[in-house]
């Protein structure tokens, strides 16, 4: 399955800031609540909830809710089109034939 442009550009969004970079490295470690996210990162409640929203957005991160908090963590099968997204869009395919410029 290729990935559309659309789905390309909504995972490299989601990874394209540092806040959300860093709140994906510390989800490296295991589920998180969003309470240890807010004190680890220094966001207010609402930035915070804006860059989970991106990052649920992109499939890279999944969200339970329990009681009034949310927990988050790495959703594997986001991660894996994210690996196949950078693959495809990596992988050289050499051409045969003339240039298009006559050389």
């Amino acid at each position: 399955m290729e990935l559309t442009n659309k789905q390309i550009t909504v995972i490299f969004k989601a990874l394209c800031d540092e806040n959300r970079v860093q709140i994906f490295r510390l989800l490296q470690g295991g589920e998180r609540c969003a309470c240890e996210l807010l004190d680890e990162m220094q966001l207010s409640q609402p930035t915070l909830s804006h860059h989970m929203k991106i990052l649920c957005d992109s499939g890279l991160v999944v969200g339970r809710k329990e009681g009034k908090w949310m927990h988050y963590s790495i959703s594997v099968e986001g991660a894996d089109v994210a690996i196949k997204c950078i693959s495809e869009l990596t992988a050289v395919t050499e051409t045969e034939g003339k240039c298009c410029c006559g050389e």
